[in-house]
């Protein structure tokens, strides 16, 4: 979700903002929990995101967000405790990434690897992560995938296992973002007004 600021370097030397606008449609969050005998997998659904970059100074603003709702796995009877028990979405319905800076070089247009750090709210509950991402720029758009994983029962959240079920206590996290560049120009300063 935080890789959508890293195609920045991608703007002419004159923008020092850039805004990129997730595309909710288009960006996939999906999450994968180890079990005995089978991996649960699900994904959830993205909510109108956007983030900005100083392109001076490398700062980042915006946020990515995620309904936290939306989890879905394919069983609905796990699907409700999940959120019942574990995520308890209801009284903490958002999930989001607040990214500042990123480590390494982005290059103008093609394939990079870089790192990105941030604040990530799970159940009303702010951490501080880097997390890595390779991102493809192209003249007007871009494309990013990011892995990491969360040990949520470390983060204070239920693990779920039971007598007849074992499940991880970390969760891996896929995300493949894209979305459209916005251009700012810098603003300029007239010391004659």
């Amino acid at each position: 979700m935080i890789s959508a600021v890293l195609i920045l370097p991608a703007l002419p030397a004159c923008a020092q903002v850039a805004e990129f606008k997730l595309d909710p449609d288009k960006t996939t969050v999906r999450f994968i929990l180890d079990a005995v005998l089978h991996k649960v997998d699900g994904t959830f659904r993205l909510q109108p995101s956007a983030l900005q970059l100083d392109m001076a100074s490398g700062g980042m603003t915006g946020e990515i967000s995620v309904d936290a709702r939306s989890g879905v796995t394919g069983n609905s009877m796990r699907d409700r405790k999940m959120h019942k028990d574990v995520l308890e979405s209801d009284r903490y319905p958002d999930i989001q990434f607040h990214p500042d800076r990123i480590s390494g070089t982005v290059e103008r247009a093609g394939k990079s690897s870089v790192m990105v750090h941030g604040i990530f709210r799970i159940h009303g509950v702010d951490r501080e992560v880097t997390v890595p991402a390779s991102v493809n720029i192209t003249a007007d758009s871009w494309a990013a995938t990011i892995h990491f994983t969360i040990p949520y029962a470390k983060w204070g959240m239920k693990n779920p296992s039971n007598l007849f079920l074992h499940v991880s206590d970390s969760v891996e996290i896929d995300l493949a973002a894209t979305g459209n560049i916005v251009q700012h120009a810098a603003a300029t300063h007239d010391s004659t007004q």
